[in-house]
């Protein structure tokens, strides 16, 4: 693979460090989260650890070092097609940040990731996220004793936000007068306004009652770790993972997407629900926060009221 010596390293036995360092300050502009900085820059230290044991230049990688990575990480690591996906998009970010400054001619990841990282649909109906029903979610919730994770799962599935907007929520950004939520504001989101109804209200209220004993940091932060702090992905993750695995819901020793139940089921479960109950197209979009690309989309501008109004006919009720 040809590529530009980078400056930094002409006379120099080893710069990879600068290498990542650089790339770290590129992810920050870029406006990627911190959560997702850390991950990445990790991903990209573990691979480099990787290229140095084998006497490989970060800037010098080719399909076949790719594919020992590949073979590595699946053999002798036993990581999960998640994860390989994960760490596969990760250092080919950072193949695009080193091509675009003129550091490498081509990026080495994208022919590798095509061929062996393309994931086959099991079923004809093309469904990879695990989907229950209203009834098995209202049994999910009723299940989960801690307040906390209870408010946190039914925040999950009453207004379909993402994790890291979750993690991001503060106590001020939740009107209970509106019953609404002020998301803090991410490139993946055009709407930052989402609703919930009096069954979510009932158990946000409990859970920032007890809240109050739990924060000896002083903290802002909506949903807290055990520690007082702002709740992490992993800890997050690990919480919704277990208590789907408590009730049947979720399979860790499968390799089928579809077996798994992750806090984004959740989000695939309130679109499912509100399409399925009626709810017009355009306003699922809205409260997913999606971009409207057609033209008549552009230019027909949805009324919050009309919007909240509609949620509230369709969202369904638990029994929790």
């Amino acid at each position: 693979m040809s590529r530009s010596r980078s400056k930094t390293s002409k006379g120099t036995k080893d710069h990879s460090g600068e290498l990542i360092e650089s790339f770290q300050k590129d992810c920050l502009i870029r406006g990627l989260t911190p959560e997702s900085t850390v991950r990445y820059i990790s991903t990209m230290r573990i691979f480099n650890g990787f290229l140095q044991e084998r006497g490989v230049d970060l800037l010098e990688v080719e399909g076949s070092v790719l594919r020992d990575w590949l073979e590595y990480l699946r053999i002798e690591r036993k990581v999960s097609q998640k994860t390989l996906e994960n760490y596969f998009t990760e250092i080919s970010s950072f193949y695009e940040f080193a091509l675009y400054e003129g550091l490498i001619s081509a990026n080495p990841v994208a022919a590798v990731r095509k061929r062996y990282i393309r994931r086959y649909k099991n079923s004809d109906e093309g469904h990879t996220h695990k989907l229950i029903s209203e009834e098995e979610m209202g049994r999910l919730i009723n299940a989960t004793m801690d307040i906390r994770d209870r408010a946190i799962i039914t925040l999950f599935a009453k207004t379909g936000i993402r994790r890291r907007e979750l993690i991001a929520l503060d106590v001020d950004d939740v009107d209970f007068v509106e019953q609404s939520i002020t998301l803090k504001p991410t490139a993946k989101r055009t709407n930052r306004t989402v609703f919930f109804d009096g069954e979510t209200a009932i158990i946000l209220r409990r859970w920032i009652r007890a809240r109050e004993g739990r924060n000896p940091n002083d903290s802002k932060a909506l949903f807290l770790s055990s520690k007082g702090d702002r709740l992490e992905r992993t800890g997050i993750s690990h919480m919704v993972v277990k208590a789907a695995e408590r009730m049947g819901f979720h399979d860790s020793n499968s390799d089928r997407m579809e077996d798994h139940f992750s806090p984004h089921c959740c989000r695939h479960w309130f679109t499912t629900h509100l399409r399925r109950a009626g709810m017009p197209r355009e306003f699922i979009q809205e409260l997913r926060g999606d971009v409207r690309k057609e033209a008549i989309d552009i230019y027909d501008h949805i009324d919050k009221k009309e919007l909240r109004e509609s949620y509230l006919a369709n969202v369904p009720q638990l029994g929790i």
